[in-house]
């Protein structure tokens, strides 16, 4: 279309000794117009396509020609999707003052092209509301569907560890339980055995050992998935590091790595990171957040979890931390959360030995 608009003004408006000139302003109006695609100070290359034209007219053309206004609209049109509104107002008053100068000295299109213009205009500007509104609802669609969709991941994290956790408390279960009471049962039926060995406890006692011995795969079997102390920690933060689109900076300390967490334990660690890193995102708007790591002098597990935060802000344990705080003084641990002027940190420790439920 700006080719044609182009086209028709030289040749309707312009004699053979001027079309060089013409095709030496329109080769620049075309340059600019061309740059439009990088979106880069889209305002000033619109002003400069129109200050070409404006000039084209006055210098080579002189007289009222309907397709340097035609040019005009054309190209408050299209800026109507591009720029913002007060950029658009801008270029608007521009525009009409470049129209107003095509229609000087005849009166009659002065007033013909004022009214045509402000009425194209006022539907101009309904065009870049109605543009501006559907970017914004779009990047709300596109903003919600990020946010559900890391949502999803991280309920797909917590699933996965919950469900771990279960697995090894039954089998944890079954083999407190089940395998002492047939330890217990075999032990009875070789009293009974060495008492009466004439009677069948022998084979009584082979079906208990390998009912045993079937309990102990089953328990190997539900702890195929047990977390492996730090290392699988770490391994998990790292999934969600790239899942949910923040870097994690992590810093390890000598031994930390050694330390065999129980499958409990890990998981316990795991969350709280997981949990930190959440209000980091959820709260602060974090894109960086820095974990460190570390073994105490008794081996419990230290760790610090702190983001960026461009402003304190008063704050209240939600009800994740909140309910990992307990968890973790149930088994003699402790949870730290504050925050400084610019920082926002979860600390605490986890002790490696059994604590008191």
């Amino acid at each position: 279309m700006f080719c044609l608009l182009v086209v028709g003004s030289i040749y309707t408006s312009v004699d053979e000794s001027s079309i060089p000139y013409s095709l030496l302003f329109f080769t620049c109006a075309f340059a600019l117009f061309f740059l439009l695609s990088t979106e880069k100070k889209l305002l000033f290359l619109y002003i400069g396509i129109s200050i070409v034209i404006e000039l084209h007219h006055t210098i080579v053309v002189e007289a009222y020609s309907s397709f340097t206004i035609l040019l005009f609209l054309f190209l408050t049109i299209i800026a109507s999707f591009m720029l913002s509104k007060n950029a658009l107002l801008t270029y608007l008053v521009i525009n009409f003052l470049f129209s107003i100068t095509v229609t000087y000295g005849n009166e009659l299109k002065i007033i013909e092209v004022v009214m045509t213009t402000i009425f194209i205009y006022f539907l101009i500007l309904l065009v870049n509301r109605m543009a501006i509104e559907r970017n914004e609802q779009k990047k709300i669609y596109d903003k919600l569907t990020g946010e559900y969709r890391q949502l999803k991941r991280l309920n797909l994290r917590t699933e996965e560890a919950t469900r771990i956790e279960e697995r090894t408390k039954i089998a944890r279960d079954i083999h407190d339980s089940v395998g002492h009471r047939l330890t217990a049962l075999i032990m009875k039926l070789e009293v009974l055995a060495i008492q009466n060995p004439d009677t069948n406890y022998r084979a009584l006692k082979q079906m208990a050992n390998e009912s045993l011995e079937e309990t102990r795969e089953a328990v190997k079997a539900l702890q195929a998935e047990e977390n492996e102390g730090i290392a699988t920690v770490v391994h998990l933060i790292r999934k969600l590091e790239a899942e949910s689109h923040v870097l994690v900076q992590f810093t390890m300390k000598q031994g930390v790595l050694s330390v065999n967490l129980s499958n409990e334990k890990s998981i316990m660690l795991y969350r709280v990171i997981q949990e930190a890193l959440t209000n980091a995102m959820r709260h602060a708007q974090a894109r960086e957040v820095h974990v460190i790591l570390g073994k105490s002098a008794n081996e419990d597990i230290s760790f610090e979890v702190s983001n960026q935060q461009f402003k304190a802000k008063n704050y209240e344990l939600g009800f994740g931390l909140e309910n990992m705080k307990e968890r973790i003084n149930q088994v003699n641990g402790t949870l730290h959360v504050y925050q400084t002027e610019n920082q926002f940190v979860v600390s605490g420790t986890i002790p490696q030995t059994p604590g008191v439920s």
